[in-house]
C-alpha cells in the first residue's frame, strides 16, 4: 500500500512516525510543503489551492491513501478534497478534543492555529464532546507554527534533534507570549497542530501538571484501518 502524507512542512513528521511504528512494512512519500507554512493564516481559498496542489502531487508519486498531517488543512478542507477525488481515501488529523473529554479533566486548553480555532469543525468538536463539568478552552497560537518550522533542526531521518539554548530561548519567548491570557491551570493541554508536539518539552515547562495530548496514535489506527480494507 503507497500511503502519502503532506503537512505544511515539518509538523506532519510527528504523524508520518505514528502511522510507521503502525504500518512499518508500507510504501510512504512525504510532502513537506514547507513554502507555505503556516497553514493556519491563510484564507480559505488558498488553502485549497494549496491541499489540491499537494492531493496531485501525491497522487502522482502513486499514493493510494492520502493523509492529511495537518489540523487546519484537516477541518478546513478534507470535505472538499473527498467531493473533488471521490476515488481517492483521505485520512485527516483533529484536535484531540474527543479524546481529552473522555478523561477526568475539569479545565481543557486545546492550544492551534487560528485557522482550526476559527473552523466550524472545532467548535462542533467542543459542542459534541464536552461534559457538564468540563470547561474547554481553544486558544489561537499565530505564529508557532511558523517559529517551530524555522528554530528546530532535523536528521536525515526526519527526527527532530534536541533543542539548544538558542532555540530553546526562541521557542520559550514565542510562548511565553501566546500563554500569558491563560490565568487557569489546565488539567490536560491539546496540542491542536501537529508542530506542537516537537515542542511539547517546552510546553510542558509552562503546565508542568498538565497531561499533554495530541492526535498521531488516532490517525494512525485509522490508516491501518483503510489499509487493511
Amino acid at each position: 500500500m503507497k500511503i502519502g502524507i503532506f503537512d505544511s512542512g515539518i509538523g506532519g513528521t510527528t504523524i508520518f512516525r505514528a502511522i510507521k511504528e503502525v504500518l512499518p512494512d508500507e510504501e510512504y512519500s512525504y510532502l513537506a510543503d514547507s513554502k507555505n507554512c503556516p497553514y493556519g493564516e491563510k484564507s480559505e481559498e488558498e488553502l485549497k489551492k494549496i491541499v489540491v496542489k499537494n492531493a496531485e502531487t501525491l497522487l502522482d508519486w502513486g499514493a493510494e491513501i492520502i493523509v492529511i498531517a495537518c489540523n487546519t488543512a484537516t477541518v478546513r478542507c478534507i470535505d472538499y478534497l473527498r467531493h473533488k477525488y471521490p476515488g481517492i481515501k483521505f485520512v485527516g488529523t483533529e484536535p484531540a478534543i474527543k479524546l481529552a473529554t473522555n478523561t477526568t479533566a475539569k479545565n481543557i486548553l486545546v492550544l492551534a492555529t487560528p485557522g482550526t480555532v476559527d473552523s466550524e469543525r472545532a467548535h462542533q468538536l467542543v459542542a459534541n464532546n464536552l461534559k457538564k463539568d468540563q470547561k474547554i478552552t481553544l486558544l489561537p497560537c499565530p505564529g508557532l507554527a511558523d517559529t517551530i518550522e524555522h528554530t528546530l533542526d532535523f536528521d536525515e531521518n526526519y527526527c527532530h534533534l534536541p533543542l539548544n539554548e538558542a532555540q530553546q530561548k526562541i521557542i520559550q519567548k514565542k510562548l511565553g507570549e501566546l500563554l500569558n491570557p491563560i490565568t487557569e491551570t489546565p488539567d490536560v493541554v491539546v496540542l491542536g497542530c501537529t508542530h506542537y508536539p516537537l515542542i511539547k518539552t517546552e510546553i510542558q515547562k509552562f503546565f508542568p501538571d498538565a497531561t499533554l495530548l495530541d492526535g498521531a496514535d488516532g490517525v494512525a489506527h485509522r490508516v491501518a484501518e483503510i489499509a487493511h480494507l
